[in-house]
């Protein structure tokens, strides 16, 4: 089979930001068309925890988000952190500092991209079991988080009804669902 695999002819950086870089690509395709400008956005490795206390409960985060206007559920989570070894040190940090809830049993389970069109990163997903409330929240200046409880068996019946609308907790959740094996397939 030949390769689709497009060819990188130049490069050049529209915005260099701590959150984001927005790079402009010059690729040649397989069959020698040239596609000028290539976006691409360049992020941090992301990662987010499906954390789930001794009772069944699934930590979760509300805070406003800019991008839809609107407050929502998520997922702890965030960007890995020019401090943190791994993905894994940065979803125990991330975890902690925007729910103060740890666990000595993380899981890796899975790697996603955010959108492998476009962005450069993956995203790390872990499911963390028999969380414990042991501090603060610890926020960033822009977050303004509430924590929340919901019974795992709460969360996924309420899929349809929207309380999670970030596609990549969703896929997250569906990936801690097959590891806890509370897939129901009919």
């Amino acid at each position: 089979m030949d390769s689709l695999d497009w060819t990188l002819l130049s490069s050049k950086y529209l915005v260099q930001d701590k959150w984001l870089n927005l790079r402009a690509d010059t690729c040649q395709m397989p069959d020698g068309r040239v596609v000028e400008p290539f976006y691409v956005l360049e992020y941090s490795t992301w990662v987010n925890v499906v954390a789930i206390t001794k009772s069944q409960e699934v930590v979760l985060v509300k805070q406003y988000r800019h991008g839809v206007q609107k407050t929502v559920l998520e997922l702890p989570g965030g960007s890995m952190d020019a401090q943190d070894d791994s993905p894994l040190e940065a979803a125990q940090r991330e975890l902690l500092e925007e729910s103060g809830y740890t666990s000595n049993n993380f899981i890796e389970t899975g790697i996603i991209s955010p959108n492998s069109a476009t962005h450069n990163n993956l995203i790390y997903c872990f499911l963390a079991t028999d969380v414990e409330l042991v501090a603060d929240l610890k926020l960033d200046i822009t977050e303004q988080i509430d924590v929340v409880l919901l019974p795992l068996e709460k969360l996924i019946q309420d899929i349809d009804n929207g309380i999670l609308i970030q596609a990549f907790h969703i896929s997250s959740l569906f990936l801690a669902l097959r590891k806890l094996g509370k897939l129901h397939i009919n």
